[in-house]
């Protein structure tokens, strides 16, 4: 059975006892974590939501927070000696998924 979710402004496609990477949610390592906007859920067949299944939910357990690897933008102009060095590190969490109710 699998289902997809919608958290932080994205839209994931979750499996039970699957890690999924996704924005970092204010919740602390071996907490539970509940996802009420719950796109589809399929297995034989398919339960589409308009635009969410009523009743529906992804339950899961934090299991790391962390931050992705750097990503560095450089900006020079020819000729001028000027140049822009910039790193960005984006932070996730790292959820395994244990239940999709429906």
């Amino acid at each position: 059975m699998y289902a997809i979710i919608k958290t932080g402004g994205k839209q994931y496609k979750v499996e039970e006892n699957k890690a999924i990477f996704i924005e970092k949610l204010d919740a602390q390592e071996g907490q539970e974590v509940v996802f009420d906007q719950v796109l589809l859920v399929g297995s034989r067949s398919i339960t589409l939501g308009n635009p969410t299944i009523d009743g529906a939910k992804v339950t899961g357990k934090v299991e790391k927070q962390g931050r992705e690897k750097k990503v560095v933008t450089f900006k020079y102009k020819p000729k001028k000696h000027s140049h822009t060095k910039k790193g960005h590190r984006q932070p996730y969490t790292k959820v395994v998924i244990k239940k999709i109710e429906v």
